[in-house]
């Protein structure tokens, strides 16, 4: 049987397991939480932005929306393959939760958990329009790509090897919501409109890194399963939405800067 010592030295040292076999209850709870969290998230994600096909201003619009929804119901049936293999029942996962249900949009959770469903918070957060959902696709879509590309280094290797393949399409649906945005602001849509989506969505998303002082993180860099804390990670992501907003004239919230002028708001 495999002990705890030996799996905290074996992936301190740069090594990767392999099997449902190969781990302890305490990794297997963590690594779980991890795929959990994923899962519910691409579920939530997709199931919310699948309402958003009919709000696309054009056809090719719509079938990139099609297209994302598709891609993430897919993700989560990968990483849900993996959690079957530790014995999670995977017929009734589907029906776990209402995926789509959404809280008021004047809620704000900050980084608590609503019980019993992992997804990220940012997914209980309704969408208000076709605009309103490229903004959250442009921010969100960049904070997956950091999250995802931190976890495919993770010592558990088929989860790291599912993330590895699952990573360029996430990043390509971030590109597709910047798109989505600047062809918005190309039609003449009102930027203080877009700005206000910016001013909803960027502490959500920020949110989405969790916690700095969160147990779960210490456990995980044990494990091997993550290794940069939140304000690593968020600089991250700041560095790839900081741009992309200022070359579409939008302010960055909480910043003196703001090119329309407006107060940083929660809405």
């Amino acid at each position: 049987m495999v002990d705890e010592e030996s799996v905290v030295n074996f992936v301190a040292g740069g090594g990767r397991l392999s099997a449902p076999d190969n781990v302890t209850p305490r990794y297997r709870g963590e690594l779980m939480r991890l795929m959990a969290i994923f899962v519910d998230s691409e579920m939530a994600g997709a199931s919310g932005f699948a309402d958003c096909i009919n709000l696309a201003p054009g056809l090719k619009e719509r079938i990139t929306a099609t297209r994302i929804v598709f891609d993430k119901f897919n993700h989560a049936r990968q990483v849900l393959d993996l959690m079957e293999q530790f014995g999670a029942n995977t017929a009734q996962y589907v029906g776990a939760h209402p995926w789509a249900a959404r809280l008021d949009r004047s809620v704000n959770l900050g980084t608590r958990r609503i019980e019993g469903d992992m997804r990220l918070n940012v997914f209980h957060y309704p969408i208000n329009g076709w605009v309103d959902s490229v903004v959250m696709n442009c921010l969100m879509g960049q904070a997956t790509v950091v999250q995802l590309d931190e976890l495919t280094s993770g010592s558990y290797q088929p989860l790291a090897d599912a993330l590895s393949e699952i990573l360029p399409v996430e990043k390509r649906h971030a590109e597709l919501g910047e798109h989505g945005l600047k062809a918005a602001l190309d039609r003449g849509h009102d930027p203080t409109d877009a700005q206000a989506s910016v001013n909803y969505w960027y502490p959500r998303v920020a949110d989405s890194f969790g916690s700095s002082t969160s147990d779960h993180f210490a456990q995980h860099r044990k494990y091997g399963l993550r290794q940069k804390g939140r304000d690593e990670l968020v600089a991250q992501w700041q560095s790839l939405v900081h741009p992309v907003l200022s070359r579409f004239g939008l302010g960055v919230p909480g910043q003196a800067s703001l090119r329309l002028g407006e107060q940083a708001s929660l809405q």
